[in-house]
């Protein structure tokens, strides 16, 4: 059986999937907030999952190395827009557009713990709003500006600010059961993909109309993540589940 892997369109992940089809890996495309289920499930054998999923995983997967996405002091592509400043969101409106749980939830302990606001609610994009939630390749077109809103917040810059740290946001897992030699195929494309699409983004001298970048901005934005874990990795996970676990205490 050829291996198959969640395949999400966001640029911080292509580089994990750049020596895959040449392996004869199969790529499944779905959204962020779809692997978690797909992997449980039995529908691929990895992908990419959002940091609050790997949990409740983890009695069937398990982490792929330390593969990761994480932010060192800019997300660039995670982003809060708002016609008014962020601490003075309590009782207003935030317009997101199905979030992953680990964005979604940062932006809750951005908002409710670091800046003190209260009673916001989410709703989508079509009801009337105060701020708007961005994340990926979205968040990286509406990186510098979107007509209507004044204030732009950098999430990874608002997390690093505050708490010294990176922000991680997802972690490559496997399925348990997946063949030996197929989990090796798939750990060394992962660690060659990586070295081959940063050398080939080198070259590319192309702009980025998916994401409105110039090949420029593509090497900036990539060079200011992290694809592996370390201490400082494993610190901001670790910070992150104490915060959310201020965040139950308080809504309780």
């Amino acid at each position: 059986m050829p291996i198959t892997v969640g395949h999400v369109p966001n640029l911080e992940c292509e580089a994990f999937y750049f020596d895959m089809e040449r392996r004869g890996i199969i790529l499944v495309a779905m959204e962020p907030n779809q692997v978690a289920d797909a992997l449980e499930e039995g529908a691929i054998d990895a992908g990419p999952i959002p940091l609050l999923d790997v949990p409740r995983l983890e009695a069937s997967a398990s982490p792929i190395q330390r593969f990761c996405v994480a932010s060192v002091n800019h997300a660039v592509s995670c982003v809060l827009l708002s016609n008014k400043e962020i601490g003075e969101l309590s009782g207003g409106a935030i317009a997101v557009n199905e979030p992953d749980a680990t964005s979604l939830q940062l932006l809750r302990v951005i908002l409710e713990l670091k800046h003190g606001v209260s009673g916001a609610s989410f709703v989508d994009t079509q009801s009337e709003h105060d701020a708007r939630f961005l994340t990926w390749n979205q968040g990286l077109r509406g990186r510098r500006a979107v007509r209507g809103f004044a204030h732009r917040y950098d999430l990874g810059e608002e997390w690093q600010e505050w708490t010294g740290l990176p922000f991680v946001f997802n972690r490559w897992m496997s399925r348990n059961d997946m063949e030996r030699q197929d989990f090796l195929v798939l750990q060394d494309a992962l660690f060659v993909g990586q070295e081959d699409w940063m050398n080939n983004l080198y070259k590319d001298t192309g702009p980025r109309n998916d994401v409105l970048m110039l090949s420029r901005e593509v090497l900036e934005y990539v060079q200011g993540l992290r694809f592996f874990m370390g201490v400082p990795e494993q610190r901001a996970v670790e910070a992150f589940q104490e915060k959310l676990a201020q965040l139950d205490d308080a809504s309780t």
